[in-house]
């Protein structure tokens, strides 16, 4: 199936999103059996069921204009990222400063793969995070590369 670029598409979202006081976190596009356009949204108080159902009728007709698909059928989904979204953008980064994250790696570091600890600093190409070890505090500098998912820690209790 034929889609116009996730580019494209995104910037109209953008457009309909800010005004509403709405966040575009990710767009996708699943194709196969049952192709799908799916929309994560954020707020800064969070979103909710009706925020979701909000911005999924804003999106409806603007959508079926710019015809993303070319014609053919496709699902649309606007959802939360859910708490364990992964970090990818600047905005991401400075909303969990200072919060507990986990890092898992592409490959070991120190023979292993997943580190979890408070996230101290990050710029364009590295984070910093510090992490309770058996022998203290220890500051690991990951270079964006080596990270497989950054994400911030979810605490159940």
């Amino acid at each position: 199936m034929n889609v116009k670029p996730l580019e494209e598409i995104r910037a109209l979202l953008e457009e309909i999103a800010r005004p509403m006081g709405i966040e575009i976190v990710d767009v996708e596009f699943r194709q196969g059996k049952s192709p799908a356009l799916t929309v994560y949204i954020d707020t800064e108080g969070g979103v909710d069921l009706n925020t979701c159902e909000k911005y999924h009728r804003a999106i409806d007709a603007p959508l079926d204009e710019l015809d993303p698909t070319y014609g053919a059928a496709y699902t649309l989904n606007v959802s939360s990222p859910g708490l364990d979204r992964p970090l990818k953008t600047e905005r991401d980064f400075a909303r969990v400063c200072g919060q507990d994250v986990e890092v898992r790696l592409y490959a070991p570091l120190r023979g292993k793969k997943y580190f979890e600890g408070k996230l101290t600093a990050y710029d364009p190409n590295t984070v910093t995070v510090v992490c309770q070890e058996k022998d203290g505090e220890r500051e690991y500098k990951f270079s964006l590369t080596q990270i497989a998912k950054i994400c911030r820690a979810v605490r159940l209790d």
